[in-house]
């Protein structure tokens, strides 16, 4: 296992991967804010506020749905870290990619650096093939969790040929992360097929769990006193055990798996993961 998790107790995981670049970036280009979007428990967004109050930045979050009070540990940590949060109704959340809606929001905020929902661009790519990078004992196949596809492509980017990579779709109806994981490559124009994502494994779809997972985590934690977070990890680790256990990999085949972070998004589901049982 990589313990991307360990990185930094905050803004730590493919997180940290993803904004180190932009923050780069950000200050390049003289610029002081950084806006970008997330859901009301992202991990993107609790990141980006701990990192922006870390190195100087004033943060804004624009947070899908409606406002509720009190606020959720996700946003009440951001909003202690200084971070501006603002709401979006579902229907206007759906424009944040549109030119003209980007427009709109500096004539709001004034000027900033944006930060895509998930942190997801070529620059974040590029924090993400270091994950590879870092690596210094040879392996066969590498395995992450897939939220938006752009930490697997940027671990594929940096895969030699004979090396797989399998991505753990957190997502109902994963098939979708074919296309964009493809697109996040296709300026790197190298051609890539050495990975692929696995679909069987979302729970229910994102941020959906069971009593199954929540046992999983509980025996996770016990047998190698590692926490799993719920949305992701577990997800992925769940999939690796079980392929492994129907015999899927070639024997004697070297694994890594990516722990991503996250964990502070187990807040939400606190009190379900410490009274179940593993059995």
């Amino acid at each position: 296992m990589k313990r991307e998790d360990l990185t930094h107790p905050e803004f730590g995981g493919n997180k940290w991967r993803k904004l180190n670049y932009n923050l780069q970036q950000a200050r390049h280009n003289h610029q002081h804010t950084l806006l970008t979007f997330g859901g009301a428990w992202s991990n993107h967004i609790y990141a980006t506020a701990a990192a922006g109050k870390y190195f100087g930045f004033k943060t804004i979050g624009l947070i899908r749905g409606e406002n509720t009070t009190p606020l959720n540990p996700t946003l009440g940590f951001a909003r202690d870290c200084g971070m501006q949060v603002d709401y979006l109704d579902r229907k206007t959340y759906r424009n944040k990619h549109k030119p003209e809606f980007i427009q709109s929001l500096k004539h709001r905020y004034g000027d900033f650096y944006l930060l895509p929902e998930g942190g997801s661009n070529q620059l974040a790519l590029t924090g993400c093939r270091e994950i590879v990078t870092d690596i210094k004992q040879p392996f066969d196949v590498i395995c992450c969790a897939c939220g938006t596809g752009a930490t697997l492509a940027g671990i594929i980017s940096a895969l030699q040929p004979r090396q797989q990579a399998i991505g753990f779709s957190a997502l109902k109806g994963g098939q979708f992360l074919n296309r964009e994981i493809s697109q996040f490559l296709a300026p790197l124009k190298n051609r890539h097929s050495n990975w692929h994502i696995e679909t069987a494994y979302h729970f229910g779809g994102y941020a959906r769990t069971s009593d199954r997972l929540f046992q999983f985590i509980r025996f996770f934690e016990q047998q190698y006193h590692i926490p799993l977070d719920c949305v992701y990890t577990a997800k992925m680790f769940y999939g690796l055990f079980d392929l492994i256990k129907t015999g899927y990999f070639p024997d004697g085949s070297r694994i890594v798996a990516i722990h991503t972070g996250g964990l502070q998004g187990n807040a939400g589901f606190a009190e379900k993961i410490s009274t179940c049982k593993y059995v």
